[in-house]
């Protein structure tokens, strides 16, 4: 019987030895390096585990949405990469195989598996989100587009009513006799402010440019108007932007500008058409593509009038820009391109007034004129009046004033007799 027992002992062991021909005791023993490289991976894994989970805490206080996706995805690839090596070293580290059921590790596995189960139904409702987000934006994006699309039908229908003729143009216009829309008396009042700042902008580089080359300005100041009492020195720029804008609107009466046309001279919707073209135009890619074009011409010959030969030889030291702009050309030097600005200021203007039907008429000011209100506007705004019992008078005309309708848009001025206030 002991003999017998001996060797069902032996078939057992030798049975057990067959399940696990190689024990995990021996196979970890067999590869130890393979081993403290797993090891030191799981550690570090944890590692980053833990940076991702304070992140994610950390984006709660204040609570940031971006940061709470960020750190949320990157908790879920670091316990990913756990799975994975999980998986990886079962894989190379086969369990023995247990006739009970009620094993520990089995459990384990089904109990893993459930909390996997969990982590998916969190990210499929946190998808199912996403999805109704981006829904939503792509509802506001097609209501965009059809806003868009309405707003381009207007346009179109702008554009095909200056297309038509003058006479079309006539019977469906105002009582003004506009043919767009458009063209309206803000327009133009924008369009003067925009040439009244043109003006002054452009008078800042001439002066600097008198400065350098060690030009009296008080004597540049007195030549253009002369015994003109100013409150204060720096006043003296209003006589330098009278100067440029007497220059600039020569001939601004005439349809011409003083410029001979390419063609017939233009009807007011072609004129209009002109002021169109170039207004969201750069003038240096204006005069650059059609250097000859009647704005071309238009910027030489009113460099050539603002600029004088004697100014710019001591400005540049040689006549090189001025022969070239004679010549045709439209120089790429800062300067010219400051001047580039001023003259299509000066230009869209000048197609405003002649849209119009009837056009605009421009009056100036003449000086000693006295002070007013209705028609005058001050460059100078805080002032008092040095005597009482009489008016201030006008000292130099900056920029002339307009009748546009039955509206008035205002010459401004610079007075004399008055005091400015700090």
């Amino acid at each position: 019987m002991q003999h017998t027992g001996a060797k069902d002992t032996q078939l057992r062991e030798s049975s057990n030895q067959k399940v696990h021909p190689q024990p995990m005791e021996e196979a970890t023993n067999q590869n130890p390096e393979a081993m403290e490289a797993l090891v030191s991976r799981i550690f570090t894994n944890i590692s980053s585990l833990k940076s991702a989970y304070i992140q994610l805490q950390a984006a709660h206080t204040p609570y940031d949405p971006d940061k709470i996706q960020a750190a949320d995805k990157l908790v879920i690839s670091e316990l990913k990469n756990l799975s994975e090596l999980k998986h990886f070293y079962r894989e190379n580290n086969p369990k023995p195989v247990c006739a009970s059921p009620q094993d520990s590790r089995l459990a384990a596995e089904i109990q893993e598996q459930q909390s996997l189960l969990k982590t998916y139904e969190v990210m499929v409702k946190k998808f199912q989100s996403e999805i109704q987000n981006k829904d939503s934006e792509v509802l506001q994006l097609e209501q965009q587009i059809q806003e868009a699309n309405q707003k381009r039908v207007k346009l179109e229908k702008n554009l095909k009513l200056r297309g038509l003729s003058t006479k079309e143009s006539e019977g469906s216009g105002s009582e003004m006799g506009h043919f767009s829309p458009d063209l309206s008396p803000d327009l133009f009042r924008s369009a003067v402010e925009a040439a009244s700042r043109a003006i002054h902008d452009f008078s800042k580089p001439l002066i600097n440019m008198m400065k350098a080359a060690g030009w009296d300005l008080d004597a540049a100041a007195n030549s253009i108007e002369p015994n003109v009492v100013y409150a204060k020195r720096a006043h003296k720029k209003y006589a330098f932007e009278s100067h440029i804008c007497q220059r600039m609107f020569i001939g601004f009466q005439d349809e011409s500008f003083g410029v001979q046309p390419e063609n017939q001279p233009g009807t007011k919707e072609s004129l209009y058409q002109q002021y169109l073209a170039l207004r969201e135009m750069d003038p240096l890619d204006a005069v650059g593509q059609s250097p000859d074009s009647i704005f071309g011409k238009f910027c030489q010959r009113k460099y050539l009038d603002v600029v004088h030969q004697k100014m710019e030889a001591s400005f540049f030291g040689n006549s090189d820009q001025r022969n070239y702009i004679m010549g045709g050309g439209h120089p790429r030097t800062a300067f010219y391109q400051a001047f580039l600005k001023l003259a299509k200021a000066i230009w869209l203007l000048h197609r405003l007034v002649h849209s119009f039907d009837p056009s605009v008429k421009i009056f100036q000011v003449k000086r000693d004129s006295e002070y007013s209100e209705v028609y005058m506007e001050s460059v100078v705004k805080d002032f008092v009046v040095e005597d009482g019992d009489e008016k201030p008078k006008v000292g130099v005309m900056v920029m002339p004033g307009f009748w546009i309708g039955g509206s008035i848009i205002q010459s401004q001025v610079y007075l004399t007799g008055v005091k400015v206030t700090e």
